[in-house]
C-alpha cells in the first residue's frame, strides 16, 4: 500500500505543477487524489473529510508516510460501506435523470428508496442522518444539488470507493479494481 501510495502521490505532484489544464491525465491524477487521500487515511495518516468535500490536493500529495499504521480491518470495511452508499447515491442521482431503472417492487418512488436506504446506513453507522430522506451534502439534501456539486460527490465518492475496494483485495489490480454499488 506505501508504493501505490507513493505512486499516487508522485503523479498528484506533477499533476498540480500542471495546473490549470484541460489534459484528461492531469485531471485524472487530481481526482486520483481522493483515492490517495483515502489510502492515507486507512494508513492513519490524514483524517477523512466528509463525502461532500474533497481531500486538499497539496496536503495528500505531501504527506509523510512514515509512522504509517493500517487502521484495523473493521473500521475500514465501514468506511467501504459509507463510498459505496454515497456511490450509489450518486448513481441513482443519475439513473433518476435519465428514467432508465426499473425500481423493485416493494418501492413506489426513488424518493422512497433513498430514504429506506439512508436511515439503513445511517442505523448502520455508515452514513450522517438523513435531511428529510436523503443523504445530506454541501449543507442541503443531496436530491437538491447543483450539477457541478452532483458531479464532484460522484468523483469523490468513486475515487474513495476504488481505494477501499483495492485495499480490500477486489480486482487484480489498481487498474481493475470494481466499483459495484
Amino acid at each position: 500500500m506505501l508504493e501505490r501510495s507513493r505512486a499516487l502521490q508522485a503523479k498528484l505532484r506533477d499533476a498540480l505543477e500542471r495546473l490549470p489544464s484541460d489534459e484528461r491525465d492531469v485531471i485524472d491524477a487530481v481526482w486520483q487524489g481522493e483515492a490517495l487521500g483515502t489510502l492515507l487515511w486507512a494508513l492513519q495518516l490524514v483524517e477523512l473529510p466528509p463525502y461532500d468535500l474533497p481531500f486538499e490536493s497539496a496536503e495528500v500529495a505531501g504527506a509523510p508516510l512514515q509512522n504509517a499504521s493500517l487502521r484495523d480491518e473493521e473500521e475500514i470495511d465501514l468506511e467501504r460501506q459509507s463510498a459505496r452508499l454515497w456511490h450509489w447515491r450518486a448513481r441513482t442521482s443519475a439513473l433518476q435523470a435519465h428514467g432508465s431503472v426499473e425500481l423493485p417492487e416493494r418501492y413506489a418512488s426513488f424518493d422512497q428508496l433513498i430514504a429506506a436506504t439512508a436511515m439503513r446506513g445511517f442505523e448502520q453507522g455508515v452514513l450522517p442522518a438523513p435531511m428529510r430522506g436523503d443523504f445530506p451534502a454541501y449543507g442541503k439534501i443531496y436530491r437538491h444539488l447543483s450539477a457541478p456539486q452532483l458531479l464532484e460527490a460522484r468523483s469523490i465518492a468513486a475515487e474513495r470507493q476504488h481505494a477501499l475496494n483495492w485495499l480490500c483485495g477486489e480486482g487484480r489490480s489498481w487498474d481493475q479494481v470494481t466499483l459495484d454499488t
